[in-house]
C-alpha cells in the first residue's frame, strides 16, 4: 500500500486536484494508522489539506478510520466522551475538570482523553479531582466504575495518532489529526463534547458528527480550545442531540473579563472545590460548563433546567480523595 494515489488526488495541480471522497479518505487514514507509509507522503498529504482546508467527507473518512483502530476501548462504561487537547498553561486553570467531576458524580461516567503531561496543564490537576489516569481498556473500565472519571493519554489510546500529532514539531503546523482526535470517541460513548480554538472548525465538526450519525455532540469555542463555557459572553453552540440543534448559551455574568486574568494559585481548582477559595466567575464557569454537558447528555430538557441542576450539583458536591 502507498499514499501516492491520495496525494495525487489532492495535489496534482490546478484544475485537476479534487477533494477525496469519504471512502478515499478512510482508506488513506487507514494506511497512515496501520500501514507503513513513507513519512514524506504523510507530511505531503496532511499539509496539502492544511493549506486547502479539509472537507466534511475527508474528516468523516479520517475519523471513521481512526475509530476503527480504537474498538478495544469500547465497553468501558463511559456515558460521555470528553476530548482535551489544548489545555496549555497560557489558558489558565482547567475549570472544566471540575465540571467533569460534577457530571460524573451525577451518575454519568466521563472518559477524558488528551495529550501527554509535557503538553498539557491538565495532568497535574487530575489526581486532586479524583480522576484516574488509565492506559489499558481494563483500567478504564475499572476506573469509570469506581470513580466515574478517567483520563486516557493519547499515547496509550493510539500511538500512531500521537505520532502524527508530533509531526507538528517538524512541519511547523497542526494537521487535521487534531480535529480527528476530538471526534475519536474511543469508548463509543453516546454523547460527546468538543472544544475548538478556531471558530471555523465548529460547523465542520458538527457536520462531520451528523455525517457519521453520532447521536449527541456539542461543540463550542472554549478557553484555549477546550470545552469550557465562559461566563462573560454568549456562547454559540454547534452540534445536535437526536437531530435537534442546541440553542445559544447567554452570558452568566454581565462583565467583560477573562478567566485567565484571575489571580489564583495553581491549586485553585481543588481549592475552589473544597471551598478554601471562592470566586463567582470560576464557579459560574464550572456550573455553566456542567450545564452544557447535562444538556448534551439529555439529562435536562432545556438549558435553564440544566443550569439549575448544575448549581444544585455544585452546592451538594462531595469531598474528594486524590486518585
Amino acid at each position: 500500500m502507498t499514499l501516492a494515489p491520495y496525494v495525487r488526488i489532492v495535489a496534482q495541480g490546478k484544475g485537476r486536484a479534487r477533494s477525496m471522497t469519504m471512502e478515499e479518505a478512510e482508506a488513506a487514514m487507514t494506511e497512515i494508522l496501520t500501514g507503513d507509509p513513507a513519512p514524506e507522503a504523510v507530511g505531503a498529504l496532511l499539509m496539502v489539506l492544511r493549506l486547502r482546508g479539509e472537507t466534511v467527507d475527508e474528516i468523516a473518512g479520517f475519523v471513521t478510520a481512526l475509530r476503527a483502530t480504537l474498538t478495544r476501548w469500547h465497553g468501558s462504561g463511559a456515558a460521555l466522551d470528553w476530548p482535551s487537547y489544548a489545555s496549555g498553561r497560557t489558558r489558565g486553570a482547567p475549570w472544566y475538570l471540575l465540571s467533569a467531576r460534577l457530571v460524573a458524580d451525577a451518575g454519568h461516567p466521563v472518559l477524558l482523553h488528551g495529550r501527554n503531561a509535557t503538553e498539557s496543564h491538565l495532568r497535574e490537576h487530575l489526581a486532586p479531582m479524583g480522576a484516574v489516569v488509565v492506559e489499558t481498556p481494563d483500567a478504564a473500565r475499572q476506573a469509570l466504575a469506581q470513580s466515574g472519571l478517567a483520563y486516557l493519554p493519547v499515547e496509550a489510546m493510539s500511538a500512531q495518532a500521537a505520532r502524527i500529532l508530533a509531526l507538528r514539531a517538524h512541519l511547523g503546523l497542526r494537521s487535521c489529526m487534531n480535529s480527528c482526535l476530538r471526534m475519536a470517541n474511543p469508548s463509543g460513548a453516546g454523547a460527546s463534547v468538543q472544544g475548538v480554538f478556531h471558530p471555523g472548525y465548529r460547523p465542520l465538526q458538527a457536520d462531520v458528527a451528523e455525517r457519521l450519525g453520532d447521536p449527541a455532540t456539542m461543540i463550542l469555542k472554549g478557553g484555549g480550545g477546550e470545552f469550557e463555557r465562559t461566563p462573560f459572553k454568549a456562547v454559540a453552540l454547534f452540534g445536535a442531540r437526536d437531530g435537534q440543534p442546541f440553542p445559544p448559551a447567554p452570558p452568566q455574568i454581565e462583565e467583560a473579563r477573562r478567566l485567565g486574568d484571575l489571580d489564583l494559585p495553581d491549586s485553585a481548582p481543588a481549592d475552589l472545590w473544597s471551598g478554601q477559595i471562592s470566586d463567582p466567575a470560576a464557579e459560574a464557569t464550572v456550573t455553566g460548563t456542567a450545564a452544557l454537558v447535562l444538556l448534551t447528555l439529555g439529562a435536562a430538557p432545556d438549558l435553564a433546567t440544566a443550569e439549575a441542576q448544575a448549581r444544585d450539583l455544585w452546592a451538594g458536591r462531595r469531598a474528594l480523595t486524590a486518585a
